[in-house]
Formats: structure tokens, C-alpha cells, sequence
């Protein structure tokens, strides 16, 4: 499971390297010509989730549901 999340997080890497010069010409062609703003928004949004993926650095868990015996289960 690690290694199949080091290996997203090298694609979403590569992704990015890969986009933001796009990301650069769109932002002066948007100057020029406004309709390319969604375009360059569209790519904004998919290089942000991009770096949410690189970035996001919490280890998958195994199970999210607690324990039915841990502490707060007792009290109820």
C-alpha cells in the first residue's frame, strides 16, 4: 500500500512539472485573449489537486472505524 502511495505521489509530481509551463502561457494568453480563463482555471484546479496528492503526507490507516471496547465506546 506505501509503495502504491509513493507512486502517486511521483506521478502527481511529474503531473505538475509536467502542466505548469502550460499553466504559464495560459496565464499571458489570458491577458490577450480572456477566453482562455477556464481553460487555465481547469488546469489550476487540476495542478492544485496535484500538489494536495504530493503534499498530503498522512499514512493510509488501516481501519477508520475505533475499537467497539476503547474509551469513548464505555462511556456511551
Amino acid at each position: 500500500m506505501i509503495q502504491d502511495s509513493e507512486h502517486g505521489r511521483r506521478l502527481a509530481q511529474n503531473l505538475v512539472e509536467l502542466l505548469a509551463p502550460y499553466e504559464e502561457e495560459l496565464i499571458q494568453l489570458e491577458r490577450d485573449v480572456p477566453a482562455f480563463g477556464p481553460l487555465r482555471r481547469a488546469l489550476g484546479i487540476a495542478i492544485a489537486e496535484a500538489c494536495y496528492c504530493i503534499s498530503d503526507n498522512v499514512p493510509p490507516q488501516e481501519n477508520l472505524v475505533p475499537p467497539a471496547d476503547d474509551a469513548a465506546s464505555r462511556t456511551r
